[in-house]
């Protein structure tokens, strides 16, 4: 089929890869046109501008915006939806909010159009093994633009959700399950770090891990690989930032009555990393020490 992917960042250049791979025609555009250009070498037709990404397509038109949530995507679907004709499908791949996604679905219907969110995983990994995709919206978007899925996903890695926002939505909670795994990997290991046996090699356990634990995953691959370069993570700074989706996991799970510890401390914790030094552990410290005499560590 023919699909124009609109955003040729790390996760947006490697979809279209895999799309010409799989036999596509694809339209690139980025605001960068380096970056189209640069794909034109595997295939890619380039566009610098949005009329020429419309014109290079037949209706009905996909067009698979993959490009930072909020404004930028804002942006681009209106100037998008003033251009393309009835019947056209906009399909927004990025970490959009799933209530923007819903309310975005019912604009475009309003003009004709077509829309689907696709939540999108894989990372940088997702050329080669494929893009777990989750996607919501109507039935007859959803076969418009399955070719173009069915080559992104692995074999068993495509689901359509359901409605639109149900794809976002479902991407969301993954993100916040993501969160709450990557904090036990690291406060386990952390332990074994800090352990009364000394010189536990890290790198070697989490390999162990890997054959028949329980507890095996991607993660645990990943990490494996990261200790093995650096079994101290020494060269690594202990800044955590965050997308936005782990937020709004926990926003939905208080919205919905759900309690979600886990996600819950996962996430502040990593807004405890940004932290030079914490004001509230300063407090605690000054308390302990009006009420108790305890002595202060000076700054």
């Amino acid at each position: 089929m023919q699909i124009a992917m609109l955003g040729l960042g790390r996760m947006g250049a490697n979809m279209a890869v895999r799309l010409l791979r799989g036999g596509h025609k694809v339209i690139a555009y980025d605001v960068d046109p380096r970056r189209a250009t640069d794909l034109s070498t595997h295939g890619a037709v380039p566009a610098t501008t949005l009329d020429e990404v419309i014109a290079a397509l037949p209706p009905p038109r996909v067009v698979w915006t993959m490009v930072p949530a909020g404004r930028i995507t804002e942006e681009l679907i209106a100037s998008l939806s003033a251009k393309l004709s009835r019947g056209d499908l906009i399909v927004d791949g990025g970490n959009s909010n799933f209530k923007d996604s819903m309310r975005r679905a019912q604009e475009l219907q309003q003009r004709g159009l077509l829309f689907m969110d696709a939540g999108t995983s894989g990372g940088i990994w997702g050329l080669e093994n494929g893009f777990c995709l989750m996607v919501g919206g109507p039935a007859e978007a959803f076969r418009l633009a399955r070719p173009a899925l069915e080559t992104l996903a692995p074999e068993g890695g495509l689901l359509h959700t359901g409605p639109a926002g149900s794809g976002h939505f479902t991407k969301m909670v993954h993100n916040g399950v993501e969160y709450g795994l990557m904090a036990a990997y690291g406060e386990g290991f952390e332990i074994l770090k800090t352990a009364p046996f000394p010189n536990l090699d890290l790198p070697a356990i989490a390999k162990l891990w890997l054959h028949g634990s329980v507890v095996r995953s991607w993660l645990l691959e990943l990490l494996a690989d990261a200790l093995s370069k650096d079994p101290r993570l020494e060269t690594v700074r202990g800044y955590v930032e965050d997308s936005g989706e782990g937020r709004w996991t926990v926003q939905a799970a208080i919205d919905q009555n759900v309690p979600a510890p886990v996600i819950t401390l996962s996430l502040l914790e990593r807004i405890a990393s940004r932290q030079q030094e914490s004001f509230n552990a300063k407090v605690q410290a000054a308390l302990r020490n009006e009420f108790g005499g305890h002595p202060l560590k000076k700054a």
